[in-house]
């Protein structure tokens, strides 16, 4: 029965790593220059920093707007980024077709792209391959999946007949003396199980993301979202009431924000600017460790309500998962320290399917040969 168990086992590594292998090389490569883009973005391309010591105040939402809107009237403002100091604040204009990216303290202008920049096109692909999001997306996904079970079946075939000091040596370390096919073997084999734990975590935590019946399960199992604070109708006369300049809105959120809500990394605030027709105004804070929290406030009085997210401290489980799980899928969670090691694992990740491919490849090339010699010994 093991032997079949064990057989079954090598086959689906086998299968379902030649299916998926393109789609988790590419998942692979795109997830690796997705990881660092804050840092190159926010911290070196984009870096801003004040014309004299005098200036380290973040400058208001409405400061920002009424200086873009003097030298350029036609721009569409809809939203502010806050990512603190030393860091640009990145606005949204013309509907999300383009991104402002404007120094916080004196609100120039440090560069104006297109939205489709080098990372949106990585995020692109990492979601959906580059193709229409409703057949991309459903690749990835069951690609992902596909890749879960491969990492679990590796460990079976990787793991040890014997525990004894050259079984050991030989999963554990790569002989780099001996021939490329043996060393081939040993990147996929060592460098796999090195990897495994990350690759586990980034795989569940993107099927997390793809599949909304496993999320649901998930959530259900961990005890379930808290239930949502009952809605309270306004009276009439409080829809009668004038409604309070954007700007000043907008102004009034951020500070509320900055100094009496948020928890981890103050500075970092995102803010809408409200339409006309809007009685609850967005914004977002505690973005820290891939995990944010969403707020929302009452247009009239800009107080916080109810529907609000509490802090992530205060979540219980099932909302710690489903708020955490960004974080996890891409190393956020613990900083630098974890984005560089999901960075080396999806990298071997992205070398898997093609030191797992030539393995494959060699050992098919070598059947042919033995059925041969033993032809040839039986005609003699």
């Amino acid at each position: 029965m093991n032997k079949v168990l064990l057989k079954i086992n090598a086959w689906l590594h086998l299968w379902l790593g030649l299916i998926s292998g393109i789609v988790v090389v590419i998942l692979s490569l795109t997830g690796c220059a997705l990881i660092f883009e804050e840092e190159i973005k926010y911290s070196w391309l984009y870096s801003a920093s004040p014309d004299s010591t005098d200036q380290t105040e973040l400058l208001a939402p409405s400061v920002v707007y009424n200086k873009i809107k003097a030298d350029h009237p036609e721009k569409e403002i809809e939203s502010f980024w806050y990512y603190g100091h030393g860091k640009p604040i990145k606005i949204g204009i013309d509907h999300g077709e383009r991104l402002m990216y404007v120094n916080p303290y004196n609100a120039k202008i440090i560069a104006e792209v297109d939205h489709e920049d080098f990372f949106h096109f990585m995020d692109e692909g990492h979601r959906h391959l580059w193709l229409p999001t409703e057949i991309g997306r459903p690749i990835t996904g069951w690609g992902t999946l596909m890749f879960f079970i491969i990492s679990l079946s590796g460990l079976i075939l990787w793991w040890p007949k014997r525990w004894n000091k050259r079984m050991v040596k030989q999963s554990f370390t790569i002989n780099w003396k001996t021939k490329w096919k043996r060393i081939n073997y040993d990147l996929h084999n060592v460098l796999g199980f090195y990897s495994l734990i990350l690759a586990v975590v980034m795989a569940f935590t993107a099927m997390m993301m793809s599949f909304p019946w496993l999320r649901k399960s998930i959530i259900e199992m961990a005890g379930g979202y808290p239930r949502s604070p009952k809605k309270t109708e306004m009276k009439n006369e409080e829809l009668d009431r004038p409604k309070v300049d954007a700007l000043m809105v907008a102004d009034s959120i951020w500070l509320q924000v900055r100094t009496q809500i948020a928890l981890h990394n103050k500075d970092a605030v995102i803010v809408h600017i409200p339409e006309e027709d809007e009685d609850v105004v967005y914004a977002c804070t505690d973005m820290h460790a891939g995990s944010w929290r969403d707020l929302k406030f009452d247009r009239y009085t800009m107080q916080l309500l109810p529907s609000s997210q509490k802090p992530i401290g205060e979540a219980k489980t099932a909302e710690w998962i489903s708020r955490s799980n960004f974080g996890l899928h891409t190393g956020y969670i613990g900083g630098l320290t974890t984005k560089t090691l999901y960075f080396v694992a999806s990298l071997i990740c992205a070398t898997l399917p093609i030191t797992g491919f030539y393995v494959w490849w060699y050992k098919r090339k070598k059947k042919p040969v033995k059925k041969a010699k033993k032809k040839l010994q039986l005609a003699t």
